[in-house]
């Protein structure tokens, strides 16, 4: 099997030689695939030929070199300029997900405040961005300074507040807060009107707003209207306390994203500052591994940031290229003035086109004064997210090496390296599994990782199926001369430590140390046992070794449950098609093939099984015992 591979990896080698010889002297994307055919990385090139044979020639980094042994075949596709490859580079990632590739996938989500694309418009809080040509304003830095806004702008602009309208007005008509359109034939005048109003408050303009809401007050003091006055005054003290909460960082009230990125040891970090109206109101920062060039992994991921989002700012700062930091460049704007390299004003002037002809805005790489200040607040709180990251694993592995060291001194067993940790599966006996995990200084070594079907043991018995799976891995051990554990952890009390002990050292000879994980009535790790018969070990609940022993038991056990729900959910589909007559293995693997699973099966219909050679009659069947009907007898 070996040989085979190997003659198949040369095969591969062979056919993406020659396809390199081919490669034109023009821009594009060029798709990486592996030996199953699935994408792996998709990356962008000025020159295709020179981009995708540097990754076949010269040394790489780990990281690269780790992609590049995954490879087996690549395609590309020609783009007229290096702008549109960009943009298609975005809308592949975004397509197939390559593992790869810097991909957006935080959680993090900044609120919005959203009117409404309709004939009677509503203010609405939202994470969510869609085109629906809804108006879109924020980020703003929580939920709650999202809302407080909007309750501000619900008392000022009493547009409807009901998602779908009742046919009665409700208290926020009687408060003032709404028109009532439920009930009331509201002008799309006057609609247009408060729009106009909310948007212009929003974007920016909430001191006039002020100014006028203070001439009404005025106004209705001198009619002696002391309540409308008093309620005029009251929403011009809300403006005051909503927008003093944010603090002003620039003299212009320009809405600005500005970027910074740092990377070390394969990592990378991004550090976004959402600036609006001259106010910082919020500070995001991602981290994630990249395997290409980092310049452009990050121009990358600054793509995907904007894609599909209608909330867009005035003006984008980016950083230049690594070797622009260091020189002292006189302009301001991307490629004016006296540009520091000629690859880099052109590598600058590409992003710059490509950003502003799709996202319509301005894209800046400052190189002086404030706004580079800013550009360099961002790359230096990218860097201190990464030193972070590292000092925080770096700590971490101290602890556990610290925890595996004196884990061996409460147990009494001397340095303990290698634990090998098992767990059984079964719902009311059936499918009954069992797993085996494996941690090497403290880290789990995944690659090592088993699983066992019970074969002899009939029934849920926890006692019996721990006896089969320890007589079986360890007989394997000895067989083939693999590395034995320090310590075997069994899930269960003293009934699972006893009868490892017994199969070890009564039936194979080995004297391992084996202890028992105790969970209690939460399904959480109580108690540490040990011996025959076993006795508690007093390990505190709160020491660094029993959270490691907890990481233990908690990942066999996720890892035994992934194996049982595999095995019933095969186990159920087999039994369901193997049951109808006329339906073999073969059969039942085709219609799985073609099918994807049995509920899409379920859902097809009869002239769809001909594609298989599966007549009328028999694809009636199918459906029919899929559907829970008994078949028709045959005449």
């Amino acid at each position: 099997m070996e040989h085979e591979d190997a003659a198949s990896r040369e095969a591969s080698l062979e056919v993406i030689r020659h396809k390199l010889s081919l490669l034109p002297d023009k821009p594009g994307c060029y798709l990486m695939k592996n030996r199953e055919g699935t994408i792996i990385y998709v990356g962008k090139a000025k020159v295709l030929k020179n981009r995708v044979r540097s990754y076949f020639t010269g040394s790489h980094g780990a990281k690269t070199q780790r992609l590049v042994s995954e490879i087996r075949d690549f395609e590309y596709i020609i783009t007229s300029s290096n702008m549109e490859a960009l943009i298609l580079e975005c809308n592949l990632i975004k397509q197939h997900y390559p593992r790869y590739n810097v991909l957006l996938k935080d959680d993090k989500t900044f609120p919005y405040i959203k009117i409404t694309h309709e004939e009677q418009p509503r203010l609405e809080v939202t994470r969510r961005i869609v085109k629906d040509k809804g108006k879109y304003f924020g980020p703003y830095p929580n939920a709650f300074a999202a809302q407080q806004t909007k309750k501000l702008l619900d008392r000022l602009y009493p547009l409807r507040k009901c998602r779908t309208l009742p046919d009665k007005v409700c208290l926020y008509y009687h408060i003032g807060q709404c028109l009532a359109p439920c009930v009331h034939d509201i002008s799309a005048e006057t609609n247009e009107r408060m729009v106009q109003q909310i948007t212009r408050f929003l974007n920016g303009g909430h001191d006039e707003i002020k100014e006028e809401l203070t001439a009404k007050m005025q106004a209705a003091a001198e009619e002696l209207n002391f309540e409308r006055a008093k309620e005029l005054r009251d929403h011009i003290m809300n403006i005051d306390a909503v927008m003093e909460k944010q603090k002003i960082t620039t003299n212009d009230a320009v809405d600005r994203d500005v970027f910074g990125y740092a990377v070390d040891k394969g990592w990378m970090a991004v550090h976004i500052q959402y600036m609006r109206q001259g106010k910082l109101i919020e500070r995001h920062v991602s981290l994630f591994p990249y395997y290409g060039d980092e310049y452009s992994d990050f121009i990358t991921y600054v793509m995907q940031v904007y894609s599909d989002n209608p909330a867009l700012p005035k003006e984008i700062f980016l950083p230049g290229m690594p070797e622009a930091a260091s020189d002292q460049a006189t302009a301001e704007p991307a490629g004016s003035a006296e540009p520091t390299a000629p690859h880099e004003e052109a590598e600058e002037k590409d992003v710059r086109e490509a950003l502003e002809s799709w996202l319509k805005v301005k894209v800046l790489f400052p190189q002086r004064g404030l706004k580079k200040q800013m550009v360099d607040m961002a790359k230096d709180n990218a860097r201190n997210a990464l030193e972070e990251k590292f000092r925080l694993l770096e700590r971490d592995e101290r602890r556990t090496v610290k925890a595996v060291e004196n884990l061996g001194q409460w147990l009494g067993t001397g340095t303990i390296r290698r634990i090998e940790a098992f767990d059984n599966s079964n719902i009311q006996g059936t499918n009954p599994v069992s797993a085996m995990v494996v941690f090497v200084d403290g880290k789990p070594d995944r690659k090592e990782y088993r699983k066992y079907k019970v074969k002899t043991v009939q029934g849920p018995d926890d006692y019996e199926t721990m006896r089969e799976v320890i007589r079986r891995r360890y007989e394997r051990v000895l067989k083939d001369n693999l590395t034995m554990p320090d310590l075997i952890v069994v899930d269960g009390g003293k009934g699972q430590i006893s009868g490892a002990i017994d199969v070890l050292e009564n039936e194979l000879g080995l004297f391992i140390p084996v202890c028992g994980l105790v969970k209690d009535a939460k399904h959480k790790t109580a108690q540490l046992l040990m011996g025959d018969p076993a006795e508690v070990i007093p390990l505190p609940r709160d020491s660094q070794e029993f959270y490691l022993l907890q990481r233990i038991q908690d990942e066999v056990h996720r890892f035994a449950i992934t194996f049982h729900r595999e095995t019933r959910a095969k186990s159920m589909i087999t039994s369901q098609l193997d049951a109808i007559p006329g339906i073999g293995e073969k059969r039942r693997k085709a219609l799985l093939k073609h099918f994807g699973s049995v509920r899409k099966i379920k859902e097809a219909e009869v002239q769809d099984f001909k594609p298989l050679g599966i007549g009328e009659k028999l694809a009636s069947e199918i459906l029919k015992a899929l559907q829970g009907e008994a078949a028709a007898p045959q005449e």
